[in-house]
């Protein structure tokens, strides 16, 4: 027995002396997975998690966005890995000083990478297994760490792949393809990814890793805008049974995907979901106040309240707790109890780091006291707000913004105006920025139109009053400014006082100048008192003017200017000088300056008018206020204006109107159908929903005009010659009715009266329901009759009658017919220039001069 063991001993031993060279395709599964991940792919995932650390310190959630992301850098996975390992940190840090490049040992052409390899991925690899522009690629001079991540992926599939009968046999090759699909996604490079991903589905379709491959298929059409594709993915992957790491990270993926298309619903059951599945606190905070953003954009207020609140439960982030807190503050709904939602957010405030953060506190407290009905309390806290230390320059843009919003409502605009300015100056968040950039600029055109109504209206009403009804305004008028300069008067000599009061000596060698408990100048080398050195105050007053100008000593002196300036421009909208004049006691002084020439009246008149309709067609065009734009248009049609524009005041009323409010557009539409029933206003409202209604080109008025001069002119056949050209090229034009109605009248003149009713009757019977219709029919009558034409107006008020022209068979033509382009028909029967004005088109007059329009044939829709 003890010789057998013996014999097989010294057997095992001579057989284990043997030396016998493998090839490197015989070597095991085992060596290639290790030399695998300890070479390069090891590389491939350090710099990767490199890449995310610096993306993840350089991280900032933007909380104005609509979403936020659920996954910050910190969380992105690595490998099958959901979040950075913290033993792979560790481990990289060891491993890089001892990591070596390994040879290129795969048994395989070292030009070509694996078959089956999609095309773009295979390297070239040089024999000592580094790409041949090592520098640019995998090095590490000029390349970013995304780039070396995917070169080293590269570089591990092609020098360590084993595929034996279409099976990729080296396990470790999965996560070098999970590296460069990554890799990919990161540099936008989706199209690549999916391409690195189908090689996953081809040669390694029974790993049990596929459900993460298929994940990162998801995302990469998710990041293709290929909605469709992706939620296909996704929803596949939620039917089967994988693994909690892959459902938590398929959960957050899926629900970014719905809500990026449009899917809102659905993306809050997705994230139900995923507020389960994921225990760990950050992503559910994360979750959750994702979660509520989009109850908030559904307009879902109780919904999204519960989600900011568990928001800030889990938040283990400062930031995130104080952005979570006004968000609750946000959803208040008006309702709740706000004396103590009120007193949890000022008590919180007070306490520790969060006393750093008061504006923003500050902010929320403003936006509460809003939905409390409290308007003037919220005003305050906005105000207290912007006293307070800037943490967030958008909520410091946001307290402007509210300021500016409250003063619009108000219609002051001029202060509106220079608060909707400092929000634009201090906000960061473009979209935001964009937005309100509108909303100034509209704001603007408003106030030229409002403070020109307000100034003309002044006017008017005392150019109306007595002598002595002048005199006694004016008197009252001057007790209030002598009162006002003798308060302010009173002010600059209490601030000339506290300035000039401190005579103390401040030079070098005063003791207040060594004293340890004065002001130090820290400015210096020398530490001294900060006054006694002129340089650093001159330092300091000019910093302190450019951040906050020329400021009175008095309270609140940081608003102090801002006021000042804003009533400065009131006064200059207003026509009121700020220099004081000698003779500003003087009631005659103001009294002469008021016009009494009626002509002149009836130009302040006209304006103020033109101007209101302009007010009322912008309130409803850029802040869609129906209600404030109908009251102003009513107001308008209270005081009679001109007829163009008493028309175009009665048409926006009832075409904003006559669909939401019918009530209100039906004053407006018996107007019309009363006062100018002939009129396309008229028109319009009798059927506002007919589609019969056309545009006419400036081509074809520029025509008409044309041919109205040369009928002025006589030269008849010339215009006949014209219109005919412009009806051939145009015919269905709005104004070709018009263009027959003056040929009608250029026939009359050059071929006598009988071709003239000939053309007449035919208007008549193809445009009867048009002005130019019904009066071809009325002139038949006339000419067909023996009876004496009897002009009238729109209002069908007669006319004095006209000495008819004899020529040319006693035609009763006047003349020298009127122009009317001005936007409303002409009513004079004998006037060829009736114009067919249709349905005129939906202006949006911003100017006074444009609200005037020019003298030519309306636009109509």
């Amino acid at each position: 027995m003890k010789k057998n063991i013996l014999f097989l001993l010294t057997a095992c031993i001579v057989l284990s002396c043997g030396t016998k060279t493998k090839r490197p395709e015989q070597r095991s599964k085992f060596m290639k997975g290790f030399s695998t991940y300890y070479n390069t792919l090891f590389n491939a995932k350090d710099a990767l998690n490199t890449e995310f650390e610096t993306r993840d310190k350089a991280h900032k959630d933007n909380f104005y966005a609509p979403y936020i992301p659920i996954l910050t850098y910190e969380d992105q996975p690595l490998g099958s890995d959901l979040g950075q390992s913290e033993a792979f940190a560790e481990n990289s840090r060891k491993m890089a000083e001892v990591n070596q490049p390994a040879k290129n040992n795969s048994g395989r052409s070292a030009q070509n990478g694996p078959p089956g390899m999609p095309p773009g991925m295979q390297g070239n690899v040089t024999p000592n297994g580094n790409n041949p522009d090592d520098q640019n690629q995998t090095g590490n001079k000029g390349a970013t760490a995304l780039e070396i991540s995917e070169a080293k992926a590269l570089k591990a599939i092609n020098k360590y792949s084993v595929i034996k009968n279409g099976e990729e046999k080296n396990k470790k090759i999965f996560d070098a393809y999970m590296i460069l699909a990554q890799s990919r996604i990161y540099q936008n490079k989706s199209a690549e990814a999916l391409d690195a991903l189908n090689y996953v589905f081809t040669h390694m379709k029974d790993d049990k890793r596929v459900p993460l491959a298929r994940i990162y298929e998801g995302l990469a059409y998710s990041q293709l805008k290929s909605y469709h594709k992706a939620q296909d993915v996704f929803a596949k992957l939620k039917g089967e049974d994988i693994s909690k790491t892959y459902e938590k990270l398929l959960s957050i993926y899926y629900s970014e995907s719905l809500l990026d298309a449009g899917k809102k619903e659905e993306a809050v059951k997705e994230l139900d979901h995923a507020f389960e599945v994921n225990t760990n606190r950050k992503l559910k905070s994360r979750i959750a106040y994702l979660k509520g953003q989009v109850y908030e954009n559904l307009g879902q207020n109780d919904q999204a309240r519960e989600s900011f609140m568990a928001a800030y439960k889990y938040a283990n982030d400062f930031e995130f707790e104080v952005k979570s807190q006004i968000a609750v503050a946000k959803t208040f709904n008006g309702k709740g109890d706000y004396t103590g939602a009120k007193k949890y957010l000022e008590d919180i405030s007070k306490k520790g780091t969060y006393g750093s953060r008061k504006n923003e506190f500050y902010y929320a407290l403003g936006l509460m006291a809003n939905k409390a009905g409290k308007r003037d309390e919220a005003q305050d806290f906005f105000k207290k707000s912007l006293k307070e230390k800037v943490s967030d320059p958008q909520i410091r843009g946001l307290d402007y913004y509210e300021i500016g919003k409250d003063y619009l409502d108000k219609n002051d605009y001029i202060a509106a105006g220079t608060y909707y300015d400092s929000a634009l100056a201090a906000m960061t968040y473009e979209p935001s920025k964009v937005l309100l950039q509108d909303q100034s600029v509209y704001i603007k055109k408003i106030s030229k139109n409002y403070y020109l109504i307000k100034k003309n209206d002044s006017i008017l009403s005392l150019a109306k009053m007595s002598e002595a009804e002048k005199t006694d305004f004016f008197t009252k008028h001057i007790a209030k400014l002598k009162a006002k300069e003798e308060k302010e008067e009173l002010e600059r000599k209490r601030a000339e006082r506290a300035k000039g009061f401190d005579t103390g000596d401040y030079s070098a060698n005063s003791i207040f100048a060594n004293s340890s408990n004065s002001f130090e100048d820290f400015g210096v080398a020398t530490k001294g008192f900060y006054f006694s050195n002129t340089g650093t105050v001159s330092k300091g007053s000019s910093s302190f003017k450019q951040v906050w100008g020329d400021r009175a000593l008095a309270d609140n002196w940081r608003y102090s200017k801002k006021m000042t300036s804003i009533e400065d421009m009131k006064n200059e909208a207003l026509g009121v000088t700020s220099a004081p004049n000698p003779r500003r006691f003087e009631p005659k002084y103001y009294i002469e300056q008021i016009p009494t020439d009626a002509t002149k009246l009836a130009e302040l008149k006209k304006d103020r008018d033109t101007a209101s309709l302009g007010l009322g067609v912008m309130y409803q065009n850029y802040f869609t206020n129906t209600p404030l734009a109908t009251k102003t248009l009513y107001d308008l049609v209270d005081v009679k204006p001109e007829e163009k524009v008493m028309l175009q005041a009665l048409y926006e009323i009832f075409a904003m109107n006559y669909q939401k409010n019918p009530q209100a557009a039906e004053r407006a539409k018996q107007i019309l159908l009363t006062d100018y029933p002939y009129s396309s206003y008229a028109e319009f409202a009798r059927n506002p929903k007919s589609n019969t209604f056309v545009k006419s080109s400036e081509d074809v008025e520029n025509e008409y005009k044309r041919a109205y001069a040369l009928y002025e002119g006589e030269k008849f056949v010339e215009s006949k010659d014209i219109i005919d050209q412009t009806i051939q090229k145009y015919p269905k034009d709005a104004l070709i009715p018009k263009l027959y109605l003056l040929n009608a009248f250029n026939s009359g003149k050059s071929s006598g009266k009988e071709v003239m009713i000939l053309q007449l009757e035919q208007i008549a019977l193809n445009y009867s329901k048009t002005p130019e219709g019904v009066k071809a029919k009325e002139m038949l009558n006339y000419l067909k009759s023996d009876l004496a034409f009897q002009a009238t107006d729109n209002k069908g008020n007669s006319l004095p009658p006209q000495q008819p022209n004899t020529q040319n068979n006693n035609i009763g033509i006047p003349p020298n017919p009127s122009g009317n382009f001005s936007g409303q028909p002409s009513t004079n029967m004998n006037n060829p220039n009736q114009q067919n004005q249709q349905l005129p088109k939906k202006q949006q007059p911003t100017t006074i001069q444009e609200v005037k329009g020019p003298t030519a044939p309306p636009k109509t829709q």
